[in-house]
């Protein structure tokens, strides 16, 4: 009798990767054309190596791992780039008459026959991921071809940049585009550009850590300067000051928005391009990390009609990402929300987004005064830097506003003291400021290769220290969807401190930190290394990510 085929929703509930309500969810919500495996992977229930080896399991065809596949480039040849980006394959090998093909979807069969009238071969298809196959194109179509060509173009000529830099075929335009691609396929957040004596360094961070993409010579440096600083409108001829600029480009028909500032240093410019994927933006403040109880009281400091949320932490602690998360749940047509930013890092549809302009007298003080006479419900200032700024957000909020801002601190408590210090009334703070959240990113478990072990003695001393137990944590180990680090993606570790009438009355009267801290304890606030260990606990970090972060006191 032949055996019907389970559907992959089923398999991927029996191997207890998804439940039946993430599947019910992603059922409704997907696009009427889109495969049930991207919806899921879309809202994050499963990873691409999950699906690919549910997929092995429910077609019968085999799965490959691409990191270190012995590629026969000469295949490369049969397949042009573009058919490989489109459809999302790659050739591995060829034996007789027969093309061995990775693919993302291997019951693509118009995808198949195309691919057997094209090349002449019988296609055999198995599954690769798809950040596999993509940076598998990224990596061996064309790269040294396109070095090559441009270092042969840089030796024999001695002419003017202008004519390769604006050449859309030229090979440095197309070395800019693959560093660019790259970095978004790997998910980096910065590329960094570093000239050295005798070589160029790219750099990408990827989940918060620096790392060597590729080393180029020395003589690529000023076209490379040359087309970034085109793409982005900056002056070429000026290499004594800094520069900023913005690049807005479409990659595999995606916006990608990139910060680009450029510093002189001994050895030529140094370009950081910050990366502002407007697809992924996080716009869902149920999705950056928030525990059950923190949600609940960030929901209702936000909810307020007036006074001050302030979100605090170093630069790249995702502090944006929270507040244009908590401005998507507020907005609505009933309410004139407006922004005042340094820069305007993502456009949102109707909140009215401000710009700052120093050289034209448009600084934070000065837009807040402006903003204040276009009758808004709801102001969200980028970041408090002086005294001025933290006056006009603190009389905002007393006369019927609410005011999102961020601040540069240590943690939630350290906040009081850093606006007592910029010159603000400690009364004006204590009848203006709602609560405080405290925020840092810590690298996930890659969810591919975790393995569940025992935690050491001092794991078990060190949340033994903070009245928790634990049994067992998860690391892992190293795979091809994490490049071999254990790590992949980040979360936010938050600490939110509501005040209520003790804690103002101890500003008020300007009592000791330590009274501040003791009336924190006593209100159940959860503190950034106690959320850490809570996810250390679900199994989404490490304990050494949570300790990198924050202090154990």
């Amino acid at each position: 009798m032949k055996q019907t085929r389970k559907r992959l929703g089923d398999l991927l509930i029996e191997e207890g990767l998804i439940t039946a309500e993430q599947l019910a969810t992603a059922l409704a919500d997907k696009a009427a054309n889109q495969k049930i495996g991207d919806a899921l992977l879309q809202r994050g229930y499963i990873t691409d190596q999950q699906l690919a080896e549910v997929l092995e399991h429910q077609l019968g065809i085999p799965h490959v791992n691409l990191l270190q596949y012995p590629f026969d480039t000469n295949l490369f040849s049969l397949i042009s780039k573009d058919t490989a980006r489109r459809n999302l394959i790659i050739p591995l090998k060829k034996d007789g008459n027969k093309l061995y093909v990775a693919m993302v979807d291997p019951m693509d069969f118009i995808v198949i026959d195309d691919l057997r009238l094209s090349t002449g071969f019988n296609i055999e298809t198995v599954i690769g991921t798809k950040d596999d196959i993509i940076r598998a194109i990224n990596k061996y179509y064309n790269t040294d071809e396109d070095l090559e060509e441009l270092f042969d173009d840089l030796s024999s000529k001695d002419r003017g940049q202008d004519d390769d830099v604006t050449n859309l075929d030229s090979p440095i335009v197309r070395l800019v585009n693959q560093l660019l691609t790259n970095a978004v396929v790997q998910k980096a957040s910065d590329i960094h550009i570093d000239p050295h004596e005798t070589k160029v360094v790219v750099r990408y961070r990827v989940d918060g850590v620096l790392r060597v993409e590729r080393v180029l010579p020395r003589n690529m440096q000023s076209v490379l300067t040359a087309r970034i600083k085109i793409m982005s409108n900056l002056d070429i001829t000026e290499h004594r000051v800094p520069q900023d600029g913005r690049i807005k480009i479409n990659l595999d028909f995606h916006p990608i928005d990139l910060r680009v500032s450029t510093l002189p240093t001994v050895y030529g410019e140094k370009i950081v391009m910050r990366i502002l994927d407007m697809g992924a933006a996080l716009n869902d403040l149920n999705k950056i990390g928030f525990n059950t109880l923190n949600l609940k009281r960030f929901n209702e400091m936000i909810e307020q009609p007036t006074g001050i949320v302030l979100i605090t932490g170093p630069t790249g602690s995702g502090k944006s990402s929270t507040l244009y998360a908590a401005l998507n749940k507020l907005n609505s047509e009933q309410v004139n929300i407006i922004t005042i930013e340094d820069p305007v890092e993502y456009q949102l549809e109707g909140i009215n987004q401000i710009q700052v302009n120093t050289n034209v007298g448009m600084t934070f003080a000065a837009g807040l005064r402006s903003i204040l006479r276009q009758d808004p419900n709801i102001i969200m200032v980028g970041e408090i830097r002086d005294k001025d700024t933290a006056e006009i957000a603190v009389r905002a909020s007393l006369t019927g506003h609410l005011v999102l801002s961020t601040l540069h601190t240590n943690d939630s408590l350290g906040t009081v003291t850093r606006l007592i210090d910029m010159g603000v009334e400690p009364f004006l703070i204590a009848s203006s400021l709602t609560g405080i959240v405290a925020q840092r990113l810590v690298r996930k478990v890659c969810r591919d290769c975790a393995e569940v072990q025992e935690p050491s003695k001092r794991e078990i001393e060190i949340f033994a220290r903070r009245g928790m137990k634990i049994d067992k944590i998860s690391r892992g180990k190293g795979c091809a969807s994490c490049n071999m680090t254990g790590y992949k993606g980040r979360v936010a570790l938050h600490e939110v401190l509501v005040l209520n009438d003790e804690m103002r009355r101890i500003i008020m009267n300007d009592d000791s930190f330590q009274k501040l801290k003791d009336q924190a304890i006593k209100s159940k606030t959860i503190f950034l290394i106690d959320d850490g260990l809570l996810k250390v606990k679900q199994g989404i970090t490490t304990t050494e990510e949570v300790l990198r972060v924050a202090t154990l006191e």
